[in-house]
């Protein structure tokens, strides 16, 4: 029986998935939710963030922040100025 690859919830093929669908349907198969691996990603990009927050001095986050905040800023005023 051939596999599936691995990170493909249903072959590219209309034949193998409509098969795959029959599988599922028959219980011979269970359907992998794609949220969960949707949910392992962001756990991972949660950790990242924190992990590069710790690395980084107060001086390089106030930097950053300071980017951020002037680009929010410029983002506001383009809007301001095309509704008045």
């Amino acid at each position: 029986m051939p596999r599936v690859q691995r990170g493909k919830c249903r072959p590219a093929n209309v034949i193998e998935n409509a098969v795959h669908v029959m599988r599922i349907a028959t219980g011979e198969l269970q359907d992998k939710p794609r949220d969960a691996a949707r949910e392992c990603m962001r756990q991972g990009g949660l950790k990242g963030g924190r992990a590069r927050a710790g690395m980084l001095s107060a001086a390089k986050r106030k930097q950053i922040a300071e980017k951020v905040a002037r680009a929010r800023g410029a983002g506001r005023e383009q809007v301001g100025s095309l509704t008045t």
